[in-house]
């Protein structure tokens, strides 16, 4: 197994190379010379756009295990302090991408060293964050030729302790879905609003109308979260805005409650329409099915897990996050867990700090389930 050191070492190189999702160039050509340094003839390697796929040989293999990681980094300028921190302007591993990379690497040198019986496929997939890895990665021929009967992920949790493992079965990530609205009426002089259809005005009307679907259409005993993050309208502040431009985020617990919030904005959007005369247009962007756990595996793995002595487990809540892992358990069985990684910082800020000693646990943790497994 690798060492502390070494984890350490490969978590920091990585950290300072965080590419956009399909722009993972740097990230490839990391992984791809990590397994040119590994002994030649225990594994099979292919590349998918800028993902990679690793089948590592079993000694006398009847079935396929799996372990995903994602690959990019995210567009916020980082604010850590640290000495390895990203060469890229404007993007930072702020997810815990480059954690995750770096337990996938640790496991698959592990066992081309110490092969187990069954084969294992170590999945580095690219452009989780968006616009979405999962699903072409899964239908692509690559991913199909060496499709594994079990899959496994975990995705690190700043406010967890370090080295906690966090799951559940069943729903473990909402229902998630970007959401994009363009409303289009006719521009003017500020001192002349009758001769114009103000956009910024109807744009504003819509933010709160939103909220409404929350409170009076959604199943008070399910949830749901609409969430307009941003919000641009108008050039100049002596000119009615002639266009404005809402983003946000969409998140359920269930696909049926994500399919009447839909219903009810394109209704409010149809609405808002014929109140301000103007024209609109929605766009949802990336949607990400939610990432449910298969029950008998996920009880397994929490036992096991409870019986390390150095692993510490707790049962998790369903969490409004978004993963595009939910993809691959549609079709596969398997499970994704929280790493505790004990930062004041959450994910996606500009100063999440994860503790490094995590890398270990996990890697521990992983190493000896795939080997109960096999």
């Amino acid at each position: 197994m690798l060492s502390f050191d070494s984890l350490t070492m490969i978590r920091r190189e990585l950290h300072q190379i965080p590419e956009a999702g399909f722009k993972e160039f740097k990230t490839q050509q990391y992984i791809l010379r990590f397994f040119a340094q590994l002994p030649a003839g225990r594994f099979e390697l292919k590349s998918w756009r800028t993902g990679v796929l690793v089948k590592i040989k079993g000694t006398a293999p009847s079935k396929t295990l799996a372990y995903r990681a994602d690959m990019d980094g995210l567009p916020i300028t980082e604010e850590t302090g640290y000495p390895f921190q990203s060469v890229h302007e404007g993007m930072m591993h702020a997810c815990g991408h480059d954690f995750h990379m770096t337990i996938a690497l640790g496991i698959a040198e592990h066992f081309i060293r110490e092969p187990m019986k069954d084969d294992l496929l170590i999945i580095f997939q690219p452009a989780e964050e968006g616009p979405g890895g999962a699903r072409p990665m899964l239908e692509s021929k690559e991913f199909q030729e060496w499709k594994p009967d079990l899959i496994t992920a975990l995705h690190i949790a700043p406010e967890l302790p370090s080295g906690t493992i966090g799951t559940k079965p069943g729903l473990l990530f909402a229902n998630t879905s970007e959401l994009f609205i363009d409303v289009t009426g006719k521009g003017g002089h500020a001192a002349y609003p009758h001769t114009a259809n103000d956009m910024v005005v109807a744009a504003s009307q819509l933010v709160g109308q939103l909220q409404t679907i929350i409170s009076r259409n959604v199943d008070p005993l399910d949830s749901a979260v609409i969430t307009i993050g941003k919000i641009t309208g108008g050039n100049v502040q002596n000119i009615i805005a002639e266009k404005a431009r809402l983003e946000g985020t969409i998140r359920t617990l269930s696909p049926e409650a994500m399919e009447k919030v839909k219903a009810r904005i394109e209704a409010l959007v149809k609405g808002l329409e014929t109140a301000f005369d103007c024209s609109a247009a929605i766009d949802y962007g990336s949607m990400y099915h939610q990432v449910f756990n298969e029950k008998a595996l996920t009880d397994e793995f929490m036992a096991f897990a409870e019986s390390l002595p150095f692993a510490v487990v707790e049962r998790s809540r369903e969490a409004m996050t978004g993963e595009d892992f939910g993809y691959f358990l549609e079709e596969i069985p398997g499970f994704m867990f929280w790493l505790g990684t004990g930062s004041p910082y959450g994910l996606h800020h500009s100063k999440l700090q994860p503790d490094e000693s995590a890398l270990e646990t996990a890697l521990r943790t992983m190493i000896q389930y795939f080997a109960f497994k096999s």
